[in-house]
């Protein structure tokens, strides 16, 4: 039994955390940046850890580590040794430990153990251009197997629980991450969640009921999903998911605003979360939590919404 399938067989479903980027924001911290969230691992590591334990008092279950877009090549670009920036994706994770324990030590005994998920973001994070959103690369899988086998690696021998595979735009890449967990022969399980266009395809035009099918197969994959994605969507894809895998299926959705890659700004307006978010768990999903511009208090609301299902089933 993997850790997410130890507390789906305590509790109706996981509630995961939410933005990472916009909580930064709101303490004022500029992610204008290639590195994005990831900045902040070699600038204010301090600031990483408040937004890890806002999201724990929230009522998360799992926080994911800043590590999106934390690569060894991305902070050699800003002029870093390849011994720091190996050191700061390792970092990621024991800033997301650290605040796991301080908030366990506030809640006492009788809190659930929260789960530390290693962000690992896509190719497309690390080009800074959107393409996450496209899934055009240009690249064989074995080159994407190169890209992240040893990020892969190096955080979870930091001590993640979990790899959170994300916001993937083509199966390619999704086949390429569990080829090179495989050559890494990395233990902890991860989830896969692709970055979806409409209510039946990932980014790049793939069905997804086509990943779903494929990932099935892998052992290594506790969950299967979607994030960085219209909430209008969801329903529809967490169906054509659960109707080709039998693994838990994993939402994280926007907030209903959307991106804009060329400018870098949010337009349009958040849509209602909680009530959402109760749609996709009667819909089958069972990881849930929010993507880009969603916040602490969504996620409370979805807990929230846990505690009601648990009283009901």
């Amino acid at each position: 039994m993997n850790c997410i399938e130890e507390i789906l067989a305590k509790y109706p479903m996981v509630v995961l955390d939410g933005a990472f980027a916009t909580e930064l924001e709101a303490r004022g911290f500029d992610i204008n940046d290639a590195l994005w969230s990831a900045k902040a691992l070699h600038e204010r590591p301090d600031l990483v850890k408040e937004v890890h334990l806002d999201y724990l008092r929230a009522g998360a279950d799992v926080v994911e580590s800043a590590s999106y877009q934390a690569t060894v090549e991305g902070f050699l670009r800003i002029g870093l040794t390849k011994e720091r920036a190996e050191e700061l994706i390792r970092l990621s994770v024991k800033l997301a430990r650290e605040a796991r324990d301080e908030f366990l030590e506030e809640m006492g005994e009788g809190r659930p153990r929260p789960l530390v998920a290693a962000s690992v973001g896509p190719y497309g994070a690390f080009l800074a251009d959107g393409s996450e959103y496209r899934g055009e690369y240009g690249l064989e899988e074995d080159a994407l197997v190169r890209f992240h086998a040893d990020r892969m690696q190096m955080l979870a021998e930091a001590g993640a629980d979990l790899l959170a595979v994300e916001t993937l735009p083509c199966l390619v890449e999704a086949k390429a991450v569990v080829h090179a967990v495989r050559e890494k022969r990395i233990a902890v399980p991860l989830w896969v969640s692709f970055s979806c266009k409409d209510e039946k395809h990932i980014s790049d035009g793939t069905e997804i009921s086509a990943c779903a099918a494929w990932l099935n197969q892998a052992q290594e994959v506790a969950a299967v999903g979607l994030n960085c994605t219209a909430p209008q969507y969801v329903v529809s894809l967490i169906q054509e998911i659960k109707a080709h895998t039998d693994k838990p299926v994993v939402v994280y959705p926007n907030s209903g605003e959307t991106y804009d890659p060329a400018s870098k700004t949010w337009q349009g307006a958040a849509v209602g979360f909680a009530e959402r978010a109760e749609e996709w768990y009667r819909a089958g999903a069972r990881l849930i939590g929010g993507c880009c511009r969603t916040k602490p208090r969504d996620i409370w609301e979805i807990a929230c919404m846990r505690e009601r299902a648990a009283r009901n089933s």
